[in-house]
């Protein structure tokens, strides 16, 4: 016989029910209806693993620890790596079965751009003209050349750009396309078009609620990422007591464990290695404690199987055919 699974607790309830006080009822209705493919509800991610000798902090933790890693992601850029960096983390990744995800660059708080140094923020992250998407593209093309097959996007066109380009057979049909927490949306609708436009998974911002999560349910499938333990950079917002919840309402939904309270390491050099590598060792610690607050509240089933990537069959906007490029003017 199967066995049934473990009921899940919510946080103090048996005690609080103790002294009378109420709980509030959980409604189905605001359940996603969701998984990934493969029939889990959610996946984990370390973020912020910058080259070979963090991932190897963070594969060599994650085992001691019995921390089950999906996702290893980057955020410095495949341009701040060289090939031989690049293929290390490859290999480690593909010895373990994880993902790894590298983030395209250049982007517009790295460039010329003062705007994106004001209050307002400017065009934040996006690619700033013609060669900073051309920049990204090139990062593309050369992270699928040595076997990267998920790629981290902060510019709705550069996504855009990209899925093309995937449907064109120019990158891999198994790449995947990851949206930046620092674009995340933070509605139904914007969602939907991020999925449209190519996007397999998404970060959405650490300070979403509960109910949005479950508006932009009623709206997409396509997998959500979102820090349980966000940067200071992002809110540093700890939502560890939540983590049941937000598989309920996110799923399919990828668990990241970042950092808060700790200097930003982007873009990240060997000025910073005993930072990254500290922080690094700390984010798989912080997984380990927010899977041990699903296991004893009995909400810890539903993990996809380790190696799984794919995010399921997802809406996508019409590619339109590409045009024959013009003409070169003749020469005087």
């Amino acid at each position: 016989m199967t066995p049934h699974p473990k009921p899940t607790r919510r946080p103090g309830a048996d005690a609080l029910a103790r002294i009378g006080h109420s709980f509030p009822t959980l409604d189905p209705a605001r359940a996603s209806p969701h998984a990934f493919p493969d029939g889990g509800t959610w996946r984990t991610e370390i973020p912020s693993v910058e080259g070979p000798e963090a991932l190897a902090v963070v594969l060599k933790e994650s085992t001691r620890l019995g921390v089950p890693v999906h996702r290893i992601s980057q955020g410095s850029g495949v341009w701040m790596l060289t090939d031989a960096e690049i293929t290390e983390m490859v290999d480690g990744c593909a010895e373990h079965g994880v993902e790894l995800c590298l983030f395209t660059g250049p982007r517009g708080t790295w460039d010329i751009g003062a705007a994106t140094r004001t209050d307002s923020g400017g065009a934040g992250l996006r690619a700033r003209g013609h060669d900073a998407l051309a920049g990204c593209v090139e990062d593309a093309l050369r992270a699928v050349e040595s076997g990267v097959r998920c790629l981290l996007v902060a510019d709705e066109g550069v996504l855009w750009t990209l899925h093309r380009l995937r449907a064109a057979g120019a990158l891999p049909a198994d790449t995947t396309f990851k949206a930046s927490a620092l674009i995340g949306p933070v509605n139904p609708a914007s969602y939907a078009v991020y999925e449209h436009l190519g996007a397999d998974s998404l970060n959405v911002p650490s300070d979403l609620t509960l109910d949005h999560l479950s508006e932009i349910r009623r709206a997409s499938r396509a997998p959500m990422d979102l820090y349980v333990e966000a940067p200071d950079d992002l809110g540093g917002y700890v939502r560890m007591y939540e983590t049941a919840e937000l598989i309920r309402r996110g799923a399919p939904l990828y668990l990241k464990f970042g950092l808060s309270r700790s200097a930003g390491i982007y873009p990240y050099g060997a000025h910073l290695r005993e930072h990254a590598l500290a922080t690094a060792r700390e984010r798989v610690r912080r997984g380990r404690l927010a899977l041990d607050l699903l296991a004893r509240h009995g909400a810890d089933g539903g993990m996809s199987p380790l190696g799984s990537r794919h995010p399921g069959e997802l809406r996508r906007f019409p590619v339109p055919e590409t045009p024959e490029a013009p003409e070169a003017p003749e020469g005087n």
